[in-house]
């Protein structure tokens, strides 16, 4: 994998783990609501989502960026963790617009750069 799609790779992780940080512990947070579509009086009811959530983003961004240090040490397990974690994402962009015409922003943004990161590698 060239160089250009690993540090891709290693921000896309970076931007998991993020994310992943501002669900599972910032959710509750004003200035995050639109983000997250929350309302004040639904924080009870939708902590038990958006917390795994929250953690499941930064494991796999984590996993991303394992992906990225084992490329030296085994190409094929490295490239694998990446082009996984890349795929998922890819897909769960449409995924997001498709549950809620409003997220059409965070899908764009959850499909994008893992997107990038696969047409990188491949291309050269």
């Amino acid at each position: 994998m060239n160089a250009v799609a690993q540090v891709l790779a290693i921000l896309q992780g970076l931007t998991l783990i993020g994310v992943g940080t501002l669900e599972a512990f910032f959710y509750r947070n004003p200035r995050f609501y639109g983000m997250f579509l929350i309302k004040p009086d639904e924080m009870k009811p939708v902590r038990l989502w958006v917390v795994n959530v929250g953690v499941e983003n930064i494991l796999v961004g984590l996993a991303c960026i394992i992906g990225v240090i084992l490329l030296p040490i085994d190409q094929t397990v490295g490239s694998t963790l990446i082009f996984a974690v890349c795929a998922l994402h890819v897909i769960m962009g449409p995924v997001l617009v498709i549950t809620d015409r409003r997220l059409w922003k965070s899908g764009i943004a959850e499909a994008g750069l893992p997107l990038l990161v696969i047409i990188t590698a491949l291309a050269f």
